[in-house]
């Protein structure tokens, strides 16, 4: 099984190009989903975090306020780090167990894990391969803004306090640019898929189908 990370800042589209890695047969874990199943209302992360951050972080039936969660966060850099701390063991885990069950079932497989601090946290040095998806500055700005309903500055704040775009290509085996839009994000998935493939093949996994 080839095991593939796929990381980027926030607002640049993960979730798109994760899908279409999907759509071509891949596995696919979103660990942003990872994220909220690991600190759902019940569990012991969410507990953790409210030993931590008091009974205001959480909503009227108990669950996690995301969005006061995250006002708290991007504004101190301290409470980012413990929330991490938190959080991040626990997401880990879950993406390990995941992986180990895809590989038991399906061994002649890719597998892609899309998780936004995936560099930041080291985790990406578990996978064979990293991609990394990225745009421009002005367009992450105004998706960022548009999706989150955040003024300017506060969007400007919550990207200053990720790794770089620039710095996290750094570390890529592959780029995706969805400045484009979604057409140029499909071509370069499906190019990206196919180089993957190609890898798969050449670790001695079986040669018999071809890429979509």
């Amino acid at each position: 099984m080839l095991k593939v990370g796929l990381t980027g800042s926030i607002a640049v589209g993960k979730s798109f190009v994760l899908e279409c890695f999907r759509e071509l047969g891949c596995h696919v874990l979103d660990a942003d989903r990872t994220a909220r199943e690991v600190v759902a209302k019940g569990t012991e992360g969410l507990a953790e975090i409210v030993d931590n951050f008091g009974q205001e972080i959480l909503d009227g039936d108990g669950s996690l306020d995301r969005k006061r969660m995250a006002a708290i966060v991007f504004a101190d850099a301290a409470k980012r780090e413990l929330l991490n701390s938190i959080v991040h063991p626990r997401v880990f885990t879950a993406q390990h167990e995941w992986l180990a069950n895809i590989e038991q079932d399906d061994a002649d497989s890719i597998a892609i894990v899309d998780a936004a601090l995936m560099i930041e946290s080291g985790g990406y040095r578990r996978f064979d391969k990293l991609i990394v998806v990225w745009c421009e500055s002005a367009i992450q700005l105004k998706r960022l803004m548009l999706r989150d309903s955040l003024d300017r500055e506060t969007a400007e704040k919550r990207i200053a306090a990720q790794l770089s775009q620039d710095e996290k290509k750094r570390f890529a085996d592959f780029l995706i640019d969805t400045s484009a839009g979604f057409d140029d994000t499909k071509r370069q998935v499906n190019e990206v898929y196919s180089d993957l493939f190609s890898l798969k093949c050449s670790d001695g996994t079986d040669q018999s189908q071809t890429p979509e």
